[in-house]
């Protein structure tokens, strides 16, 4: 069996800082040796040559192997998109093949999904958590890092999103906040205490915004994640700086 980690990468919400998240990893993974997969199942609102969400990953990460499934034209929820340009859905057995195809080869599987976890991805209602949960039954380790904002608003989505892990007995990693302001308010920093609360899982980072056009994305990377996803980010220290008023 094989020994790769196999992480699914979702958010809150479209525009968390999924991509973005999801190259950092990478980029930490890489620099302490690992050979490093990116999958994107479904990717919309690109066509033909137009690089996609793993093409960015790949940017700003460096030397990783990108593999998407299933790319559809508009915008749209991945079921929506396929049904209007009428091309095939994505089955959750066709990511959990493509899966084990990276995992043999490869320290780190990273999936990232589109949009949140009960996305749609075909008229069967099946959605990013089916995927993981059909690469469990396949025999293969996985687990689900939640990518949130830090703003107001966020709790209640990351709740509903850990309850939702829970019920289908998929592991939460931890959250990440994918975009932290350079001046954060009253909401942003007490909810660096209520975040972990909300997910019962651990605060596993907090990138900085625009940390996509960092000069040094991996110094960057390294400082912003915390031990368990390869980086030196300590949750306390963090906490610490940014302790409300």
């Amino acid at each position: 069996m094989s020994a790769a980690r196999i992480l699914f990468v979702t958010g809150t919400n479209t525009d968390v800082g999924k991509t973005i998240a999801t190259a950092a990893v990478a980029s930490a993974a890489l620099r302490a040796g690992q050979r490093v997969a990116v999958l994107k199942p479904g990717q919309t609102g690109v066509t033909g040559d137009e690089p996609g969400d793993a093409a960015e990953v790949q940017r700003l990460a460096g030397d990783v192997t990108l593999m998407e499934l299933a790319r559809y034209p508009e915008p749209l929820a991945p079921d929506t998109a396929a049904r209007r340009s009428g091309l095939p859905y994505l089955s959750p057995a066709d990511v959990a093949t493509a899966v084990a195809s990276l995992a043999a080869s490869h320290d780190l599987v990273l999936v990232e999904g589109a949009g949140g976890l009960l996305v749609r991805y075909d008229d069967e209602g099946r959605t990013l958590a089916d995927q993981a949960r059909a690469v469990i039954a396949s025999g293969l380790p996985a687990s689900v890092l939640l990518v949130a904002s830090a703003a107001l608003g966020t709790l209640n989505i990351v709740a509903l999103t850990a309850e939702a892990l829970s019920s289908r007995q998929l592991p939460l990693a931890g959250v990440l906040v994918g975009s932290w302001p350079s001046d954060p308010g009253l909401a942003e920093r007490c909810n660096l205490a209520d975040l972990p609360r909300s997910a019962g899982a651990p605060l596993l980072g907090a990138l900085p915004e625009r940390a996509g056009a960092a000069d040094d994305f991996g110094a960057l990377a390294l400082a912003s994640l915390a031990p368990e996803l390869g980086g030196t980010w300590d949750a306390q220290h963090f906490a610490d700086l940014h302790r409300p008023d």
